[in-house]
């Protein structure tokens, strides 16, 4: 007889088992949530998607438009959601993580709003999450943080500084833009250096070349996505620097 999984969480409506998961490898225990969008036309569909063995994916938690949480793997366990990603020197951020899905359209279905029952319950998983595992805020992520080349999610539309205004998640005010890039493609120079030296201190995967090249811009974008959502372009303005060296100055310090 098969014994039905508990949920992690009060918060969980149901534990809708997906066989897509594993022992976490390396690590006792999780250090970070990651945040994504399902990037789907429906959630039924995406619910889909994470419980098939045949997709290989999955995610601790999915949560649907109306606020009901589904739990797909149990906490302990290694889910399929970050794939190839990379965050302040850990590669296997599957193991590192929870993952939770929030189902939303995203950028191909239009980016709509996420609903405010959604955004409670998020919140509130978060907050459960992260104090049962002891989760740093700036260890609450997007899978665009830690994926930049690849992903998108949750978006720019996420609203991040709520999540930061209920005890979740690292967040600074976004310093206001003004000009331009301070940076054409491909110039190079120990200004650039600097640039990657601190969002490569802050956690973002980037290789420090000197060079304002494609995987610069690409892990400038995924911040700004995050951190300064009102212009995301890949480049690095003045109130994207100034954001960084804020969020820098503030790790560390707890909600």
């Amino acid at each position: 007889m098969t014994t039905r999984p508990s949920p992690d969480s009060p918060l969980v409506a149901r534990f809708v088992a997906s066989p897509n998961h594993g022992e976490r490898r390396g690590y006792s225990r999780p250090n970070c949530l990651i945040l994504h969008y399902t990037g789907m036309p429906t959630g039924a569909a995406a619910l889909k998607t994470l419980t098939d063995p045949a997709s290989e994916v999955s995610a601790h938690y999915l949560i649907w438009e109306d606020g009901v949480i589904d739990q797909l793997v149990a906490e302990n366990d290694r889910a399929w959601h970050a794939g190839k990603a990379w965050w302040k020197g850990e590669s296997d951020l599957n193991s590192a993580s929870i993952g939770v899905e929030i189902v939303n359209p995203g950028h191909d279905g239009g980016s709509p709003p996420f609903p405010e029952r959604q955004i409670a319950a998020t919140i509130a998983l978060g907050r459960d999450v992260c104090a049962r595992w002891a989760i740093a805020p700036e260890r609450v992520l997007a899978h665009s943080d830690v994926a930049p080349a690849r992903k998108q999610d949750p978006g720019e539309a996420f609203p991040w500084e709520r999540l930061r205004r209920a005890g979740v998640g690292h967040w600074t005010e976004p310093a206001p833009l003004s000009g331009g890039a301070l940076f054409a493609h491909g110039e190079e120079g120990p200004p650039v250096r600097a640039l990657q030296a601190m969002l490569a201190l802050y956690g973002y995967g980037v290789e420090i070349t000197g060079v304002y090249d494609r995987q610069t811009r690409q892990a400038v974008a995924a911040f700004q996505r995050h951190f300064r959502p009102g212009r995301v372009d890949g480049e690095a303005d003045a109130s994207t620097v100034a954001t960084l060296k804020a969020l820098i100055e503030g790790l560390g310090r707890g909600p």
